[in-house]
C-alpha cells in the first residue's frame, strides 16, 4: 500500500514505515502530524482524488529537525572578472510514516 501526498509545492510517494524529509514544518520531535492533502491511495485498487481523496490522510511521527548539506551556487561571467559564490542549507523535517488511512 502506498500514498502520494502534497506538502508545500512538492509531492511525496510513501509507504508505511518509510522515512521522508519534507520542507521545514514547526513540529516538535516525537509529535504526531497528519498530512491531509492526499492525491492518490493504492491498496488493492487505485483511488485518485479530484484533487484530493476524501477522508484519506497520512499519519506520521516527527523524528528529526535539521539542515541538509550545503548547496554551492557559483556564478561566473567570462572576460569580465565576475565571480559570485553563494551557499545555501535548506531546513528540513524528517517524518516516519505510521499509517495510511484510506
Amino acid at each position: 500500500m502506498y500514498a502520494i501526498f502534497a506538502n508545500g509545492s512538492k509531492q511525496y510517494k510513501v509507504e508505511e514505515g518509510d522515512l521522508v524529509r519534507v520542507e521545514k514544518i514547526d513540529v516538535e520531535e516525537g509529535a504526531e502530524y497528519t498530512f491531509d492533502q492526499v492525491l492518490v491511495v493504492k491498496d488493492e485498487d487505485l483511488v485518485v482524488g479530484a484533487p484530493f481523496v476524501d477522508g484519506a490522510c497520512v499519519k506520521a511521527t516527527c523524528t528529526a529537525q535539521g539542515k541538509d548539506k550545503k548547496v554551492i551556487v557559483y556564478k561566473y561571467k567570462r572576460k569580465s572578472g565576475y565571480h559570485k559564490k553563494q551557499g545555501h542549507r535548506q531546513l528540513f523535517t524528517e517524518f516516519k510514516i505510521n499509517q495510511i488511512v484510506k
